[in-house]
């Protein structure tokens, strides 16, 4: 009987094992050129989202498989994903044998990626970049064009800034708590340490976080996630930079459970593009893991990347027709070499560590803490009774002269612009002439300053994966964030002078002093003056979704709470605001929410239909809690949460040869608030025609994006391969908003220094600096032995200049002397002044090809370069501009047009030309 239950038990052990080892469905992955295994790649079944990784040997197993059709998905970062059509037979296993994957041509872009296109709309001194959205995790044919083609043009998926997505490393958001924006320059230079990297779009689901309306970005940096090798990489462009180098080595896991990467670049430029934009950035990475057993890990990150780049001006339309659209004011010769005024420099180092726990085989807990610090500066001159050293200060231009003559003559028109030629860049050799002569002995009268950020950020989550069925996974997670930014002006360079007199020239009295505290202070290089105040945030937020999978239809749930709560500390106490700068101001405290769902039905493996709905409150961020926040502890009048609604619907298609996504999509958003500053005349009760600086401040925006999305991409043959994207999007303001202002001429004299100006008559009008038509048609051709080039065209179109706000009040058209109307200003002639400006539409041509070989038939080593240039045909185009808001009046703007060249013309940005960049690599 024993020997009969043993025999029993033996059978029984061996069915299972058979079974174990009969599985229904399997294969091996391998590198294309190596053919050599490739560990945790992602192995998809489309009918039931059933998903495995591939283990050391490129191996995977499904242990059961739909008894039809059905669609597998292999894919992995840096490789052409795989589709594959299943035709399962009743009780046969399906041996798929060895799987080839090639590289992606898109991700050598990626690793290579110059730069993403920084905007210096504004000095307001956020470090953080209003880019192109998520550029580097671009997947699809239709995200890809828009971070490759049409980013070089400022194009914005869905016509959303940054701030609406969610950028994360290892779970913790990167997103400024300054301004919502995230800091791509904190990690700039480490292309490859970066590149494991998931993207959702839109509202999609996310296992990491809740996210936004624009998608979220999760970049990884544990260390036994890199393919082990070593990556030397040397580039050279004529775009932001001129030369990179970069190196990169990955051990992989060792058998003591021990893996690390090493990673460093530097990227160098005495001119970049643009005239007199130096660049200088330097980076460093370091990863280290320690997996002490199957359940436990350990991982350990350090980021250094120290930036430093002169920035170019925006000019009127007057300068850039006498110098060009490479002229840039910001810089002027000193000791034979160019100086620019505006450098912006970064250096805000990350550390992180991350513990990974596997409860069980269906459960993880992933919790991560990081400390971040540094600082953040931008540059630009000082001066105190002197002539403003800009060179495009507007009594330097030739319309200056015309409007004060009422008009010149061709050739007089000439002669002043000759002599601004003559005088076209900073004089520091004036500047430091006019220190030593200065009429105080040693007091400067110039002066190079930054203004300064120095944050210290301390960051904590935790976030579960837990597959509790087949059908249901659960997502979870909480984050907190703690900010102290400390914000002033540094004196950087006294310019051959002893010291600085720390106060505002402009005003009389107390209200000259920035601290009263310290009054009539004698400041040198390295100290703080002008203001100087802390700012505090804590943010906790948390989130869950429920992913539910099923044979014909995936959809999920997803809700989130957050709590803002932001402080401003003033460190000094301001002549002008006496009462209210100095010490801790009021708490501004935000509770907000936000729900999300979506379905996924796939009518056939290859065939799908998506929808996405969101809809979430979202706290405003610091730059926008406090209305003057260098000067005083006001929290913006009538401040409330944004509220965003968003939706999508797309219709996919994943078949071995086409690969197509068509998506309609809505976004509303809901009280956004916009702060700005500028001098203006004429504004009302804020000073007659005196000159004004101003803090504008515009609450209860709404605004609405709504448009098409097409992403097209088809293998003609084995060899060719043929591209199409387009959007077509109506971005537009779609209420009016209330606007007020902020003068500090009236505080200084005792008056209530908020003006309100009531409605802004924004609605209607589009949102600027966007592209809201862009169509690319491209072709790629693989060649077997490793080389390969592409071409594509880009037609963009359908962007708008940054209208004034201020413009548009009743201020512009009312006489507040009378009550009544200007002469002549009617419904007509008012539209007429203020239509706003649409920039031509432009096509942009790009080539890009390369070629690599194998250094060696027994090893992975490689070699290769490529090479890109775009807009061959070198066509000039405006990136984005603003209308400037001095003259705030009807007859002021109309005097300032009447001779054709205003002296406050709206100032323009402008894309690169004809640039190149290439790219050389090996692999060991």
């Amino acid at each position: 009987m024993k020997k009969l239950v043993l025999s029993i038990l033996f059978v029984l052990q061996a069915v299972f094992v058979f079974a174990q080892q009969n599985p229904a469905l399997k294969g091996k992955v391998v590198d294309q050129k190596t053919q050599k295994p490739l560990q945790n790649v992602t192995v998809t079944l489309q009918s039931s989202n059933q998903t495995v990784l591939t283990d050391f040997g490129g191996n995977f197993v499904f242990q059961s498989i739909a008894e039809k059709s059905d669609v597998v998905v292999i894919k992995t970062f840096g490789y052409v994903t795989q589709t594959l059509v299943l035709e399962p037979t009743l009780g046969e296993a399906l041996d798929l044998g060895v799987i080839i994957l090639e590289v992606d041509l898109a991700s050598e872009l990626q690793l290579s990626l110059v730069t993403i296109t920084e905007n210096d709309l504004g000095d307001d001194n956020s470090g953080s970049e209003s880019t192109s959205g998520l550029l580097q995790a671009a997947r699809d044919t239709y995200q890809q064009t828009a971070a490759f083609n049409w980013g070089q043009a400022r194009f914005r998926i869905r016509g959303l800034d940054n701030q609406y997505s969610t950028t994360m490393i290892n779970g913790i958001v990167m997103n400024k708590l300054y301004d919502g924006r995230p800091q791509w320059s904190n990690w700039g230079g480490l292309n490859d340490a970066t590149r494991n990297q998931e993207f959702t779009m839109g509202s999609a689901p996310s296992d990491y976080t809740f996210g936004n309306a624009l998608g979220t970005q999760e970049i990884n940096t544990r260390a036994s996630y890199f393919r082990p090798g070593n990556r030397i990489t040397f580039s050279g462009t004529n775009s932001n930079y001129s030369w990179r180098a970069m190196a990169t080595h990955a051990s992989g896991l060792d058998k003591n459970g021990w893996a690390f990467v090493v990673s460093g670049s530097r990227r160098w430029a005495q001119e970049g593009y643009f005239e007199g934009t130096d660049y200088g950035a330097n980076s460093l990475f370091a990863s280290v893991e320690k997996k002490f057993n199957d359940k436990h890990s350990l991982n350990f990150t350090s980021i250094y990347a120290q930036n430093s780049r002169g920035k170019n001006s925006p000019n009127t339309e007057e300068v850039n027709n006498i110098m060009g659209v490479r002229y840039n004011s910001y810089w002027g010769w000193q000791d034979g070499k160019k100086r620019n005024s505006r450098d912006k420099d970064i250096a805000e180092p990350i550390n992180m560590l991350s513990h990974f726990w596997k409860i069980t085989d269906r459960t993880s807990l992933n919790t991560n803490v990081a400390f971040q610090t540094g600082s953040i500066g931008n540059s630009r001159l000082d001066f105190q009774n002197a002539n403003n050293p800009d060179p495009t200060y507007y009594q330097n231009l030739p319309s200056f002269f015309s409007n004060l003559a009422g008009g010149l003559s061709p050739d007089e028109f000439q002669t002043y612009a000759n002599i601004f030629r003559s005088r076209s860049q900073i004089d520091w050799n004036a500047m430091y002439i006019a220190n030593q002569n200065s009429a105080n002995p040693g007091r400067s009268v110039y002066a190079l300053y930054e203004d300064r950020t120095d944050d210290k950020l301390w960051s904590a989550n935790t976030i579960l994966n837990s597959n509790v069925s087949d059908n249901l996974t659960i997502n979870a997670g909480a984050n907190f964030r703690r900010l102290k930014s400390n914000n002033f002006q540094n004196l950087l360079d006294l310019m051959g002078g002893q010291y600085f007199l720390d106060i505002d020239p402009f005003f009389a009295g107390n209200a000259a002093q920035p601290d009263l505290n310290n009054p009539n202070r004698q400041v040198g290089e390295g100290d703080k003056y002008g203001y100087n105040y802390n700012l505090f945030a804590t943010t906790i937020d948390g989130f869950t979704q429920f992913k539910f999978t099923y044979d014909k239809a995936d959809f999920y749930l997803a809700q989130s709470f957050s709590r803002s709560e932001y402080q401003r500390e003033g460190l000094y106490r301001n002549g002008i605001y006496a009462d209210n700068s100095f010490g801790k101001g009021d708490k501004a405290i935000f509770e907000n929410f936000g729900f999300k769902g979506g379905l996924t039905y796939k009518l056939t493996g290859r065939h799908l239909l998506d929808f996405n709905g969101l809809y979430m409150t979202q706290a405003p961020n610091l730059r926008n809690t406090f209305s003057n926040a260098r000067l005083n502890n006001n929290i913006t009048t009538d401040l409330v949460s944004e509220s965003i609604v968003s939706a999508d619907a797309s219709y996919i298609i994943r078949a071995p040869k086409l690969k197509a996504r068509l998506t309609g999509f809505y976004t509303k958003i809901k009280d956004a608030t916009e702060i700005s500053f500028f001098y203006a005349e004429s504004i009302g009760d804020a000073g007659g025609d005196e000159d004004s600086f101003v803090s504008e401040v515009v609450t209860g925006i709404d605004k609405q994006n709504m448009g098409l999305e097409l992403g097209l991409e088809y293998q003609i043959t084995s060899t060719i391969k043929a591209t199409a994207a387009a959007s077509y999007g109506q971005y537009i303001f779609s209420d009016n908003a209330r606007l007020r202002t902020n003068d500090d001429n009236l505080a200084a004299i005792g008056q209530n220094p908020v003006t309100d100006f009531g409605t802004n008559y924004i609605k209607g009008l589009r949102q600027a600096g966007i592209p809201q038509q862009a169509y690319s048609v491209g072709l790629e051709y693989r060649n077997p032995n490793f080389w390969w080039i592409g071409a594509n065209a880009n037609y963009l179109a359908d962007s708008y200049i940054d209208a004034s706000n201020i413009l548009r009040t009743d201020n512009f058209t009312i006489d507040d002397n009378t009550g009544v109307s200007f002469p002549g200003a009617n419904n007509q002639s008012v539209r007429d002044l203020l239509k706003q400006e649409k920039f031509d539409s432009f096509m942009l041509v790009n080539l890009i090809g390369g070629k690599s070989w194998r250094i060696s038939r027994k090893t992975r080593d490689t070699f290769g370069f490529f090479a890109s240039i775009n807009n061959i045909f070198d066509v000039e185009y405006k990136t984005g501009g603003f209308e400037q808001s001095r003259k705030a009046t009807f007859p002021d703007l109309q005097q300032d047009l009447a001779n054709g060249t205003p002296s406050f013309g709206p100032k323009y940005f402008y894309g690169f030309g004809r640039t190149y960049f290439v790219n050389f690599y090996i692999n060991f």
